[in-house]
C-alpha cells in the first residue's frame, strides 16, 4: 500500500513540474519579446507608430503664367470646382444619407448607384474617371480613409458649386474643393507653341515626387512651352505634417506649415495679333486655291516670322494644330488617338520638326559660296538655256552616261550674270555655278563638299536650339554621307540637285527662316528664341531677353577650307561682307524684276526675297500616285525680310503640296509684312510699341 501511495504523489509531482515549466517557459517568452519590443526594435516600432499617426499633405501651388510681348495672357490658371464627400461626417441614418445622395444626384447628374462594387473594381477606381455611383465612390472611399474627402465629380459649374455650399447645412459631409486648372484663351492659334499639361507619368513620378510634387493630383508640362519651360512655371508645392487619429481623422499640425511658392511667369516674342494674321494669310490661301481648283490640294502648311537682328520670334504657326484646351482636365483618349492618327499630324510641330526638300530657297547656300570661293563672278555672263546635258558619273574612272538637267523654264533666260541669276532663280545658272560646266565654268564648280560648307554656315544641318522639343537637324549631304548612308558614291547629277535644294537634301522651315536672316543681317546669325524675359508673381524680373549671336559669317571663320578630294585642310575662311551684300541686291531684284514681282508690287515698304518650288515624292505622294517622272508634286515656300535696308521682319511660308512658291507662298508672306508694318504704326500712333 504505501508504495502505491508514492507512485500517486511521483505522478502528482511531475504534472506540477510540467505545468510550471510551461508557465514558466510562456513568461519567458513574453518577456523576450517585451524586451524585444520594448528595446531592441524600439527605434523601429516607435518610427512604424509616427508613421501611422502622421501624415504629410501637399499643397498644390499656382502654375505661372504665359503672355505674349504685349502682355496678352496666352496661359492662364483658373479654378475647377469639384464636389467630394467625406464618409465619416455623411448622416448615421441611412435614410438621410440617401435622401442627400438624391438630391445631389439631380443636381450633378452622378447616378445614386451605378456598377458592380468588388475587390477587383474598387482597386481600378480612380477619382471623376469613372462609371460608379455615389454610393459605390464613397463605399471605397469609407473603407480607405473615411475622414478624407473622395471626388465624387470634377470640373462641376460654379452655379452647381455655389448651390452645394448653401446646402452645407443640409448636406454634411457633401463639400466643395477648388482646384487650378490651366486655360488657354488663344486656343489653337497659339497651341504649337504654348502647348499643354499632362499627369506625372512612372518614368519622371521620382524626379517630381522628390521635389514635392504628387502624382496623379499635380500636372506637369507635355508639349510646348508648357514642357521645355516648365522648371519656371511650375513653381514649387507647399506641405503640412498633421498628426491623424487611426480613422485617418486630422487632429493638428506637427510641423509648421510650409508654404507653396507660385511659378514664374513667362514672357514670350510672339505678337498674337500677328500671329493670327499669319494662320488667317495661311488658312486663307490655301482654301482659295482648293476652291479655285475644284479639289483639297493643300492643308499643311507653316508660317514663321522673326526679328533677324534679335532673332525674337513673333509667330509660329503650325498648321493643321490642335485645340489645348481640351486637354485642360485631362488628356481625353478619343481625342489624343484622333490627333495622333490623323495623317496632317497636328500634334507635330511642322515649323521646327518636319524636315522637307527646300527647293530654291536653298540656293542662298551656292550663290554665297560661289562668289565667295571665286567659282564666278558678279558680272560674269553665263549661258541659260531651258536645260544641259552632263555625262553622269559615280567615280573618276566611271565611262559615264550623258543625263538632261532642266531648269523650270525650258525656254531659259538667255544669259544670265549673278544677280539675274538670282533674282530668276535660274536652275541651269545654278547647274553651273554648283557643279561647274565644261569651260564655262571650269574645275567642278563651287562642288558638293564646300557647298555644304556654306549651307552649314546659313544655318542648316543643325538645330536653332529655340525653345520648344523635338527640334529636327534637316540633313545637307555630301559624299561621305552618302557612302555612309546610302552605301554608293556620290555621282556627277548629286551636285546639280543638291544646289537646287533638291535631292537629298531636307530642311525645316526654320532653317530656311534662318538662312535668309542671316543674310538680312549682313552675316550675322542671332538665336531663334521665343522668351522675352521671366518674372516673379510680383513682375519682378528674373531673367530679361538678350540676344544671342550665335556667330558671324563675315568675322567668325566658319567655312572649313576642302581641298579638291573632298578632305578639310585644317584652314578655316570666313564669307566676304561683299559676298553678303551681292547676294542682298539679288535678292532685292527677286521681288523687282524677278520671281515674286508680281506679288510684291503690293508692298509699300522695300523688301527682298526668295521664291521655291521643291519637288518632292515621299510616303503620302507615292500613296496617292502622285510621283510621276517629269511631272512630280511641289512644295510651295517663300522666304523674304523688310525693309531692304534696314530689316526688322524675316517671314518664310511653307505650303505642303502647295505647288509655286511665288504664287502660293509669296502671297502669304505679302500679308504677313502688311500686317506687320500696319500694326507696328497703329502701336506708334497709340503711344505704345512693342516691337
Amino acid at each position: 500500500m504505501k508504495k502505491r501511495t508514492s507512485s500517486l504523489f511521483d505522478q502528482k509531482d511531475f504534472r506540477y513540474t510540467v505545468f510550471y515549466g510551461v508557465m514558466a517557459a510562456i513568461f519567458g517568452f513574453y518577456c523576450l519579446k517585451s524586451f524585444t519590443l520594448q528595446v531592441v526594435k524600439y527605434d523601429y516600432y516607435t518610427a512604424i507608430a509616427d508613421e501611422n499617426r502622421t501624415k504629410q499633405i501637399s499643397e498644390q501651388t499656382q502654375r505661372g503664367l504665359i503672355k505674349d510681348r504685349n502682355g496678352f495672357i496666352l496661359a492662364s490658371n483658373v479654378p475647377s470646382y469639384d464636389v467630394a464627400i467625406v464618409p465619416a461626417e455623411l448622416p448615421s441614418d441611412t435614410g438621410s444619407t440617401e435622401e442627400i445622395y438624391r438630391q445631389l444626384s439631380e443636381l450633378i447628374g452622378i447616378p445614386v448607384s451605378n456598377g458592380e462594387l468588388t475587390d477587383e473594381t474598387a482597386k481600378l477606381f480612380t477619382p471623376c474617371q469613372t462609371d460608379f455611383g455615389i454610393k459605390e465612390i464613397v463605399d471605397i472611399g469609407d473603407s480607405n480613409s473615411p475622414y478624407q474627402p473622395v471626388k465624387i465629380k470634377c470640373n462641376i459649374t460654379e452655379t452647381q458649386a455655389m448651390i452645394i455650399n448653401e446646402k452645407t447645412g443640409d448636406w454634411p459631409g457633401v463639400q466643395i474643393s477648388v482646384a487650378p486648372i490651366r486655360d488657354y484663351p488663344t486656343g489653337s492659334l497659339t497651341s504649337d507653341v504654348i502647348g499643354f499639361l499632362g499627369p506625372i507619368t512612372a518614368e519622371n513620378k521620382a524626379d517630381y515626387e522628390s521635389k514635392g510634387f504628387v502624382a496623379g493630383i499635380d500636372k506637369v508640362g507635355f508639349a510646348g512651352v508648357e514642357l521645355s519651360l516648365d522648371k519656371y512655371l511650375i513653381g514649387r508645392n507647399g506641405s503640412r505634417v498633421i498628426e491623424v487619429d487611426n480613422a485617418g481623422k486630422e487632429i493638428r499640425n506637427l510641423e509648421t506649415p510650409i508654404e507653396s511658392v507660385p511659378g514664374n511667369n513667362i514672357v514670350l516674342t510672339i505678337d498674337t495679333r500677328l500671329q493670327n494674321a499669319a494662320q488667317s494669310a495661311l488658312v486663307n490661301e490655301m482654301d482659295y486655291w482648293n476652291t479655285y481648283l475644284g479639289k483639297i490640294k493643300s492643308q499643311n502648311g507653316v508660317v514663321i516670322a522673326m526679328n533677324p537682328k534679335t532673332g525674337e520670334i513673333l509667330a509660329l504657326v503650325s498648321y493643321p494644330s490642335y485645340e489645348n484646351n481640351r486637354m485642360t482636365r485631362e488628356i481625353p483618349y478619343y481625342y489624343y488617338t484622333q490627333l495622333n492618327e490623323d495623317p496632317l499630324k497636328p500634334l507635330f510641330n511642322h515649323a521646327i520638326s518636319a524636315e522637307h526638300p527646300p527647293g530654291s530657297v536653298y540656293k542662298l547656300a551656292a550663290a554665297i559660296g560661289a562668289l565667295n570661293e571665286g567659282v564666278v563672278t558678279p558680272e560674269q555672263e553665263i549661258a541659260c538655256p531651258g536645260s544641259i546635258v552632263v555625262v553622269q558619273k559615280y567615280s573618276l574612272n566611271d565611262p559615264g552616261s550623258t543625263q538632261e538637267y532642266a531648269s523650270y523654264d525650258r525656254n531659259g533666260h538667255g544669259t544670265c550674270n549673278f544677280l539675274k541669276g538670282v533674282s530668276l532663280s535660274d536652275d541651269v545658272y545654278f547647274y553651273k555655278i554648283g557643279g561647274g560646266y565644261e569651260e564655262e565654268v571650269p574645275n567642278g564648280g563651287l562642288n558638293a563638299w564646300r557647298l555644304a560648307e556654306y549651307a552649314r554656315a546659313l544655318g542648316y544641318g543643325r538645330a536653332s536650339g529655340i525653345e520648344l522639343r523635338g527640334e529636327a537637324d534637316g540633313l545637307v549631304p555630301d559624299p561621305t554621307w552618302k557612302r555612309i548612308n546610302q552605301a554608293e558614291g556620290w555621282a556627277t547629277g548629286d551636285t546639280y540637285i543638291d544646289v537646287i535644294g533638291q535631292g537629298y537634301v531636307l530642311s525645316t522651315p526654320m532653317q530656311v527662316l534662318e538662312s535668309m536672316a542671316i543674310i538680312a543681317n549682313d552675316g550675322k546669325y542671332m538665336k531663334p528664341t521665343l522668351i522675352k524675359e521671366i518674372t516673379d508673381q510680383n513682375g519682378n524680373v528674373i531673367k530679361s531677353f538678350e540676344p544671342t549671336l550665335i556667330w558671324d559669317i563675315t568675322k567668325d571663320p566658319v567655312i572649313n577650307v576642302i581641298d579638291s578630294n573632298g578632305i578639310a585642310t585644317g584652314e578655316t575662311k570666313v564669307v566676304e561682307a561683299w559676298v553678303v551684300e551681292e547676294l542682298q541686291k539679288g535678292l532685292r531684284e527677286v521681288v523687282i524684276s524677278g520671281t515674286a514681282s508680281e506679288t510684291f508690287v503690293e508692298l509699300d515698304i522695300p523688301s527682298a526675297g526668295k521664291t521655291g518650288t521643291a519637288e518632292y515624292c515621299d510616303n503620302v505622294a507615292q500613296a496617292k500616285g502622285l510621283c510621276v517622272q517629269e511631272s512630280w508634286p511641289t512644295h510651295a515656300w517663300y522666304v523674304g525680310y523688310a525693309p531692304y535696308e534696314d530689316p526688322e521682319i524675316v517671314v518664310v511660308a511653307f505650303v505642303y503640296n502647295g505647288g509655286e512658291g511665288a504664287s502660293v507662298a509669296a502671297p502669304i508672306v505679302l500679308e504677313v509684312m502688311q500686317a506687320y508694318f500696319e500694326l507696328k504704326a497703329a502701336d506708334i500712333a497709340n503711344g505704345v510699341s512693342n516691337w
